[in-house]
């Protein structure tokens, strides 16, 4: 009778209780809903300026859907009454669990403040995008656990679609270059290995093909990351409609990988061809038309196989979840509560940009004054494709020769390409100018980088100075021919900080660290001076030789160079 009474009182219902539970589920929902939309609004500046991502748009509706497709065969629950010793047991079990995923939570939750803080400052640091999706993912998990009785039975059953947002998150720069880079290699090396087995003349110069017409590049839309990631997705997503085992979901992986590899292969030497046969502006034509056509066949192809293997994988029969006594669900006052932090830390973290732009000012800006009269000057055009992706409000670009350093002794002059490139106060500016590096592109041009010879200040005239990173790179023209080059690359703010004012050479973001990267110490200053959505300035200039020169000639060539070209006004 009194286990009977027991399981009466844990199945009663009354008006007040379903009045309750109507205002936990809501709040619920809010709750969740609000986390998932400050990832996603923090993850869509990648998906909206880099086109490598651009899939990452639909990963939210996908995971989404995946999820209630797992709500419609959810275990269902079945409570059985259990002895007194051991009911009070699992109720004290219960309370343990509770008790950790409480701390659990609040742990997460406070750490969106300092999350948000950094984000809004830095918002092309992938590391803080990785710490943001598992932070929302852990307190999705958390709730699940905690909002139904079924707990770690739910978190198995809905685990999949909640991760599913991992594969639309940016790769570290670390990871990402490298594969991106020997993509492009692998890729542009079967390509022209290819086209000369059919006939048509190519020479490979790094990730660039060069035909009789021109030279055909490689870049990150015909081999990187945007199509190994789609294939990933494409999948994953396949996998889990189709229910397959984790063998079999690796298997379709790596087949949509190797499918999209292939299609790439095929891309690269039909567009090739058609340089080699017809002309460069015919490659422009069918250069997107072949890239949207991988999508579709990757797709296609990866659906045909996960119903294949789908087809062929015995099914298992749903699990029901038997428990002893009902898991209390979420308290009101928590789910209030996380909801009252979730507004507290937006409103707080806006407020503290808002109060510290009271103390910004103009920084350096400065103006590009091209040496016309210089030998072999040429204004240099900056290709519709490049404006596409790095937006930039205002670009100039012009090449020329230089005298040669006086302690060579060679007749041949150095080759000088400088570029002048301004975005102005938004809140994808940071994104957009740190894409254009040379330690990015020149290595998609078939540059190897030989050395970072680091920051030094250089004098524009007066008392203003920009800080300056310095890479040298190498590549093999011809078999006994070999280029030098050395990039200097800055980047610099439109406002600073008052009391940084007096330091104008030590306020460009982008000068410290490796790989002209934000150090950690640069990037906490940031987020403590409240610099956010500042307009950026970048210089490049690029030096190349057919001998090799010494870093020091480099440094005098631009010491010498930038007072005549770069002209800095007063904040």
């Amino acid at each position: 009778m009194q286990k009977l009474a027991t399981a009466r009182k844990l199945t009663q219902e009354s008006p007040l209780h379903d009045s309750l539970f109507s205002v936990r589920v809501v709040l619920t929902i809010l709750f969740v809903a609000a986390l998932w939309f400050g990832l996603c609004r923090e993850l869509s500046g990648e998906w909206s300026i880099n086109e490598q991502y651009n899939f990452g748009w639909f990963v939210p509706f996908f995971a989404l859907y995946l999820f209630w497709l797992r709500w419609q065969d959810r275990p269902r629950i079945e409570i059985r009454c259990e002895a007194t010793a051991r009911f009070s047991n699992s109720k004290c079990e219960i309370r343990k669990g509770q008790t950790l995923a409480a701390l659990l939570a609040i742990a997460a939750l406070l750490l969106l403040l300092p999350l948000r803080l950094f984000e809004i400052a830095n918002p092309e640091w992938r590391l803080l995008a990785w710490i943001h999706a598992a932070v929302v993912v852990s307190l999705t998990f958390l709730v699940i656990w905690w909002a139904e009785p079924p707990g770690a039975g739910w978190l198995r059953h809905f685990a999949f679609p909640v991760a599913f947002i991992f594969v639309a998150v940016p790769w570290p720069t670390l990871l990402e270059t490298p594969i991106t880079q020997g993509l492009m290699r692998i890729v542009a090396r079967v390509a022209a290995e290819m086209a000369m087995l059919l006939g048509t003349p190519a020479q490979i110069e790094g990730n660039l093909i060069r035909v009789s017409n021109g030279v055909v590049g490689v870049n990150e839309a015909c081999s990187g990351i945007r199509s190994l990631q789609t294939s990933l997705m494409i999948g994953l997503l396949f996998g889990e409609l189709k229910r397959l085992s984790a063998l079999r979901r690796v298997a379709l992986v790596a087949c949509a990988v190797a499918i999209a590899l292939l299609a790439n292969f095929v891309r690269a030497v039909f567009l090739v061809r058609i340089a080699a046969t017809v002309n460069l502006s015919a490659v422009a034509r069918w250069h997107d038309v072949a890239g949207y056509s991988i999508v579709v066949l990757v797709f296609l192809a990866t659906m045909a196989l996960a119903y294949l293997l789908g087809k062929s994988e015995i099914k298992g029969d749903r699990r029901d979840l038997a428990i002893g006594n009902r898991q209390p669900a979420i308290p009101l006052p928590y789910l209030a509560t996380a909801l009252c932090w979730l507004l507290l830390v937006e409103v707080g973290t806006a407020s503290w940009y808002r109060l510290h732009e009271r103390n910004l000012i103009s920084g350096i800006s400065w103006n590009v004054q091209w040496p016309e009269q210089a030998p072999d000057f040429r204004k240099l055009k900056i290709g519709e494709e490049i404006r596409t992706v790095l937006r930039f409000d205002e670009g100039q670009a012009a090449a020329w020769s230089v005298t040669s350093a006086p302690n060579r002794s060679r007749s041949d002059a150095i080759l000088c390409s400088f570029f002048a490139l301004r975005w102005s106060p938004g809140k994808n500016s940071a994104l957009l100018a740190n894409l254009h590096r040379p330690d990015v592109c020149l290595p998609a041009s078939g540059w190897k980088q030989v050395a970072d010879d680091g920051v030094r200040s250089y004098r524009l005239g007066g008392s203003f100075e920009l800080p300056f990173r310095h890479f040298e790179f190498q590549r093999a023209v011809e078999d006994s021919v070999s280029q030098t080059a050395h990039a200097f690359y800055c980047l610099s703010q439109d406002r600073v900080a008052t009391a940084s004012t007096s330091r104008p050479s030590t306020n460009s973001p982008g000068m410290f660290g490796n790989r002209s990267e934000w150090t950690r110490a640069e990037r906490l200053r940031t987020a403590w001076e409240g610099r956010r959505h500042l307009g950026q300035q970048v210089i490049e200039a690029i030096l190349i030789s057919n001998e090799r020169f010494s870093a020091a000639d480099a440094e005098s060539q631009l010491r010498d160079l930038l007072p005549d070209v770069v002209v800095a006004r007063e904040p």
